[in-house]
């Protein structure tokens, strides 16, 4: 990984950002042969997948947390395990504390009776829920590693391919019945609270749920298409196990680290604290880059693993872009409404629903500070109208009881993933102002719950949208590099007409989550994106580096 390519170099490809789908991205072009270069700000490689010590002894996953998008082709194709990936499923799915003293912990085996403490009746409509999903989120494990069709203007011959893809992603609709194709077009075009509340009476089991439609979607349950963002949620899988969650051994960063090992064994090139000024065109045609110490490389492709609001926003200029495009990307929409912290802890948790400091099953599991649907719809107004939540969202997570390369013997770190905050404060606020005011809140909630938390944290990292922003390039904090609207997914993901991972400049193309099929640790932009790049090589749109 160290640094080759000198002033004003040729490679086959440039790839902008070291983040996860960047380096799979780079693995499969070099896998098939290409000389490739991946530019990264900052001085580890991996994105917001990364682990880091953030207090003496403690180390945790710093922005992503939680694993099971990570698809299982990508784990295979880059021999995952061979550069040291171990991933390990949580005891139980979630927990969730209730408001009157109780408790659903949900998981294998469990889930039922579980459920029927509160509503037989929903305990009994949950394998029909559960099937239901399953059979929808299948077909979109279908989709999530094809290429969009992309919405033309051109010729026929440029349309027909895309009409073919269009007839392929048919033929996987047509293999749902009509109630389920009912179904799928419910939940991309309900809230999450609605759809719940068709299937279910109780509480906890729609909190647990619909916790799935919110997290890291800036709205509340009830906001159409956060249904979408429940389903986005529910088709990963861990060690086959679908739907599962786990956790990588050593973090999040042990799975770019893989990633990293593995391109390199490939031949790439890594280049680290190498900020990129701006994207290179001549002819209306992407060449290259301009670093930040002034170097020039070139490439026959320059892919970017960025936000599209930076990529068309910050690194190209405005007169070299279709003006649709400008006026376009002005208004791609960001903010997840996330605020993100990680605590260093003398002993674990221990809930007043259910007492204990010793590692218990419920530990290992998503803790969700959320009881009821209305909760996360006061909280999402709240952010909306105040700025954050007075009353917020928030899931903690445990990894040192699944994982003890993270803290001394005895000892724990968590992640906290909290909801709701405004990514851009009312009144021109900032969030330097107010970061450690609103960290106190998220603490004393988990504290109102587990009255040690509080008095059990020997450090904390916080990092707020504006911290988010800053550090990985997650503008307003969002952790999809963009909404995940109907307005905003797959073929439109961009952009209508470049929804297939090629930019509207010959030789520009993208790999980040702002593409199909989005946000979390899948992998799947950066695999689609290199199909389609070495696609343009085969075909001579593209030519190598002598």
């Amino acid at each position: 990984m160290a640094d080759a390519a000198g002033n004003g170099a040729r490679c086959d490809a440039l790839i902008i950002g070291g983040g996860h789908n960047g380096l799979v991205c780079a693995a499969y072009l070099a896998a098939a042969g290409l000389k490739v270069t991946v530019l990264e700000r900052r001085a580890v490689v991996g994105g917001a997948a990364v682990t880091e010590e953030f207090h003496p002894g403690f180390r945790n996953s710093v922005a992503a947390y939680t694993v099971s998008l990570l698809n299982p082709k990508i784990i295979r194709d880059l021999d995952l395990p061979g550069y040291g990936l171990r991933i390990v499923e949580r005891r139980c799915a979630n927990f969730l504390p209730t408001d009157d003293g109780r408790y659903l912990l949900t998981g294998a085996g469990r889930t039922e009776a579980e459920v029927a403490r509160f509503s037989p009746r929903d305990a009994a409509r949950l394998p029909a829920y559960g099937e239901r999903l399953e059979a929808i989120a299948d077909v979109l494990r279908d989709i999530v590693l094809t290429t969009p069709p992309n919405v033309t203007a051109g010729s026929w011959r440029e349309a027909l391919p895309e009409l073919l893809g269009a007839a392929r992603l048919g033929g996987r609709l047509r293999r749902l019945n009509m109630p389920l194709r009912r179904e799928l077009l419910a939940l991309f075009a309900m809230s999450a609270g609605d759809y719940l509340d068709g299937w279910f009476e109780s509480d906890p089991i729609k909190a647990v749920y619909g916790f799935d439609g919110v997290v890291g979607n800036y709205a509340s349950p009830y906001t159409p298409g956060s249904g979408y963002v429940l389903l986005h949620h529910v088709f990963g899988e861990v060690n086959g196990k679908r739907g599962a969650w786990g956790h990588a051994i050593g973090g999040m960063g042990a799975i770019t680290q893989a990633m990293a090992k593995s391109a390199a064994a490939r031949g790439v090139v890594i280049r680290l604290s190498t900020p990129v000024r701006e994207v290179l065109v001549e002819g209306g045609r992407a060449v290259g880059v301009v670093i930040g110490s002034g170097e020039t490389l070139r490439a026959a492709a320059v892919i970017s693993n960025l936000n599209p609001k930076l990529l068309y926003g910050s690194l190209i200029a405005p007169t070299a872009l279709p003006a649709e495009v400008v006026e376009h990307m002005s208004h791609w929409r960001c903010g997840s409404g996330t605020f993100r912290m990680n605590v260093a802890l003398k002993e674990l948790p221990d809930f007043t629903c259910l007492p204990g400091k010793a590692p218990a099953d419920h530990h290992t599991a998503g803790i969700i500070i959320a009881p009821t649907l209305a909760y996360m719809e006061r909280a999402y107004f709240d952010a909306r109208t105040l700025g954050w939540s007075r009353a917020p969202i928030v899931e903690l997570v445990i990894p040192s009881t699944l994982d003890d390369t993270l803290a001394p013997a005895g000892q724990h770190v968590a992640s906290l993933f909290c909801q709701h905050v405004a990514p851009v404060l009312p009144n021109g606020e900032s969030w330097d102002q107010h970061r450690d005011t609103v960290a106190d809140l998220m603490i004393e909630t988990v504290n109102a719950h587990a009255p040690n938390f509080k008095a059990a944290i020997l450090g904390r990292q916080i990092m707020s949208p504006l911290d988010l922003e800053r550090t990985f390039g997650l503008v307003g904090g969002d952790i999809s590099h963009g909404v995940l609207s109907l307005d905003q997914l797959f073929s439109a993901r961009p952009m209508l007409g470049y929804g297939n991972y090629r930019g509207p400049l010959p030789g520009l193309y993208m790999c980040g989550a702002g593409t199909h099929p989005g946000g979390g640790v899948s992998g799947a932009p950066g695999h689609n994106a290199a199909r389609e790049i070495l696609s343009d090589f085969r075909r001579g749109r593209l030519r190598r580096a002598a």
